[in-house]
């Protein structure tokens, strides 16, 4: 097992923490799961996928149970899930996925950011070729006594890979890759075996990605930046190595 290739998630993971859209990226997966089925987390693995995440960035229990109530309330605001494409200078492929009440304003928004920085905004399956979609467990290594062992039995559930990474702080973490039609899967497997990660969702994960000088990227990243500030922007995905 060595170490996991990230395509500079460490800088997505950075800016999260430090900023004050955590909250609310969160509430509306909470929205979204719990329209989709049900308060239950028991009985609703996306809900409970999404409570889980909700500890990860230390969201406190009464604002989660509180997230809940309002997403089961007749009066609840419907989000749909978007998801834009497109090039950040220097030949960037990048995927940004936004949750919505409005997405006429949200596709405004987005593309005044592509063409405001230097970037392009394309269409549906411009870049999507680029990526994968994998479910991605992290895990805190002090959970995992035998990280080979539990390789070997992730395998037969559709894991793809796994290896050492680190998280926003430094932190030694352990990282598990799938294919995302065996999320679900590998979620139970991870249940079962008693080992409940610091987080687990989808990324698009590039399989051609690039590298560039550091004034470049610096150029791409800003752009980037600028779209994960955005209100309706959960996450943004990019080909930068």
């Amino acid at each position: 097992m060595g170490r996991i290739f990230e395509v500079r998630k460490h800088t997505m993971f950075a800016r999260w923490d430090r900023m004050s859209k955590q909250f609310s990226r969160i509430n509306k997966e909470i929205n979204v799961a719990v329209k989709a089925g049900g308060t239950d987390p028991h009985s609703n693995p996306t809900l409970r996928r999404v409570i889980q995440n909700a500890r990860a960035v230390n969201m406190p229990k009464d604002k989660v149970e509180a997230a809940i109530k309002r997403a089961s309330g007749k009066d609840a605001t419907s989000y749909d899930q978007i998801i834009y494409e497109g090039y950040a200078p220097h030949g960037v492929a990048v995927i940004v996925e936004a949750a919505t009440d409005n997405p006429t304003r949200t596709v405004a928004s987005v593309r005044a950011i592509f063409s405001k920085n230097g970037g392009n905004f394309g269409a549906t399956g411009s870049v999507a070729f680029q990526f994968r979609k994998m479910g991605v467990f992290r895990l805190k290594p002090d959970d995992v006594p035998n990280q080979d062992d539990l390789e070997l039995d992730l395998i037969d559930y559709g894991l793809e890979e796994m290896g050492e990474s680190t998280g926003d702080k430094g932190e030694p973490q352990i990282v598990a890759r799938c294919l995302f039609p065996d999320f679900g899967h590998v979620q139970e497997a991870l249940e079962k075996r008693g080992v409940t990660p610091l987080s687990a969702a989808h990324e698009y994960v590039c399989i051609a990605p690039i590298e560039l000088p550091e004034s470049q990227a610096t150029e791409a990243l800003a752009m980037i930046d600028k779209l994960e500030q955005d209100d309706d922007v959960q996450a943004v995905y990019h080909s930068l190595i």
